[in-house]
């Protein structure tokens, strides 16, 4: 039996004080709201949504909110799961692309989602490449 196994029957944390370091796992509701910065420092915006493949149980894209103020002049990007890396130390999401490409791109409409099939991917980050 391995040491999950055996926690799930024990009830018991057998990995010490920080059993999820290196990171392992996020729950969604820690996620949404998280930070989002390039390599620069440069803030991008926060996690807005997780959008999940019901058929796969994958998650297909995290909605980014960047820039706006009380609603105005804010942007919504639907980034692909695995163009952002978690930073655990600083509690944040790292995507690496300039803030400056983001306030040039088109973003989406919250009340017009993208496609979220395998193919259209490019049609929801449309300056990949």
């Amino acid at each position: 039996m391995n040491v999950f196994e055996k926690e799930n029957v024990t009830g018991k944390n057998l990995e010490g004080k920080h059993p999820n370091m290196p990171l392992r796992f996020l729950t969604a509701s820690s996620i949404i709201g998280d930070k989002v910065h390039n390599e620069k420092g440069e803030h991008l915006g926060k996690i807005e949504d997780i959008m999940i493949n019901v058929h796969t149980g994958q998650i297909e894209y995290f909605v980014i909110k960047f820039g706006g103020f009380i609603t105005i002049g804010e942007k919504y990007f639907a980034i692909p799961f695995n163009l952002l890396q978690a930073d655990p130390q600083k509690k944040q999401f790292i995507f690496n692309e300039s803030r400056e490409r983001l306030e040039k791109a088109p973003g989406f409409d919250m009340n017009h989602w993208p496609e979220t099939n395998f193919h259209a991917e490019a049609t929801y980050w449309r300056f990949i490449g």
